[in-house]
């Protein structure tokens, strides 16, 4: 018997599929949602600290693009001495 069942919610795979389509379903989705919505009729939110990544905000048109590559070499600092 593994872990899992003995605390009695299932083997890995079991978890993994309750996972998978509880992600499919939208479930996590509108539980984020909830709670956004729950703390800011509450007036719990501080947008002020609020941040995005390209994890969560897709960049439709790619971002800007540098105006050069940089180089992964690491240079020798001048000596200013």
């Amino acid at each position: 018997m593994d872990e899992g069942s003995e605390l009695g919610f299932g083997s890995g795979m079991t978890c993994w599929r309750r996972l998978r389509d509880w992600n499919d379903a939208g479930v996590w989705q509108r539980l984020h949602e909830s709670l956004l919505a729950e703390l800011h009729a509450a007036g719990a939110l501080d947008w002020s600290k609020a941040l995005i990544d390209g994890s969560h905000v897709r960049a439709m048109k790619g971002g800007p693009k540098p105006d050069r590559a940089r180089s992964a070499v690491l240079e020798q600092a001048r000596s200013t001495i």
